[in-house]
């Protein structure tokens, strides 16, 4: 948790893949907690053959097989099939907006969101105006088990928002507040 927390989460990511593998790790996330999912990130890569969008969108009922039979993962059918669905919906959305991150730029416009000086825990919402917008502009768009508190969390993944306390050597100064 703590590499994760140094390196990557709240850092800007680039390209689909990136961006599918956060964003599907994510939702399955969902009822779990994040260490679990971060324990089992490399068995999730190899079952989801590096999470390429355009090869997940390809899978079939042999692969769902494959899929729920690798304890590595969480074996969650729903969580499977929404996967291999939303890869459709992300590559449509892709191509509609050129790239993923066009479309994410076209509903969460930088610059990120950050937390005043003098934030604590309890000043870190689970949602905001920007991650319902985004999780109802998604479910529009067909993806599903993005709530607006999984997209929050995928927002914060990703560095659509800062939400690193002014207690973290992470924190960025001169806090823009939304």
């Amino acid at each position: 948790m703590v590499e994760y927390h140094d390196t990557e989460w709240g850092s800007p990511i680039f390209g689909a893949i990136d961006h599918f593998e956060r964003l599907a790790l994510e939702s399955f996330q969902a009822g779990l907690s994040w260490s679990t999912i971060l324990h089992k990130r490399q068995a999730f890569r190899l079952a989801f053959l590096g999470f390429d969008p355009k090869v997940v969108a390809t899978f079939d009922d042999r692969d769902r097989a494959r899929l729920m039979g690798d304890a590595g993962i969480v074996r969650n059918r729903s969580k499977i099939d929404v996967t291999i669905a939303n890869a459709r919906h992300f590559l449509d959305t892709a191509a509609e907006f050129g790239s993923f991150e066009a479309y994410l730029a076209s509903v969460v416009p930088p610059p990120p969101r950050r937390l005043p000086p003098t934030a604590t825990d309890a000043d870190v919402p689970v949602t905001t105006p920007d991650s319902d917008a985004l999780s109802a502009d998604l479910r529009r768009r067909g993806f599903r088990f993005v709530g607006s508190t999984i997209i929050y969390a995928h927002m914060q993944s990703i560095g659509l928002v800062d939400d690193h306390l002014p207690t973290c050597f992470r924190y960025v100064g001169d806090a823009v507040t939304t």
